[in-house]
């Protein structure tokens, strides 16, 4: 069998949109450049991002975006501002744009380990 060999890909974040950024680094995380790709073998590269906090929010998003997240009990809907978020950790808004951008299944949170964001 072969072993597989994970490259660490180091992306500045500095000037670049959320979104845009968040799918190339999706892209890395599952191996997709790869020729040796195939959907049910997680052969990702670590992902590293620098400069988060330089990031740029297009549009409204600042404003507008928010975050929402239910307790399940009655009236437990929470409700984030993206502006909220940004300002503790800019870094958490790529984080779970990569998240949310990440199939559903059983390597999502291994490939989450590999990624790495430094504001």
């Amino acid at each position: 069998m072969n072993a597989l060999k994970r490259e660490t890909k180091t992306i500045d974040a500095s000037g670049k949109s959320m979104g845009r950024l968040a799918t190339e680094v999706v892209g890395f995380l599952m191996g997709k450049g790869k020729p040796s790709f195939v959907p049910n073998v997680d052969g990702g590269d670590h992902v590293h991002v620098l400069n988060a906090s330089k990031m740029v929010l297009t549009g409204k998003k600042m404003e507008q975006k928010s975050y929402y997240r239910h307790t399940a009990y009655a009236n437990g809907l929470r409700v984030t501002p993206i502006s909220r978020v940004w300002a503790k950790d800019p870094g958490e808004v790529l984080r779970k744009a990569v998240s949310r951008m990440l199939p559903k299944n059983s390597h999502r949170k291994e490939r989450l380990i590999r990624f790495v964001v430094k504001n």
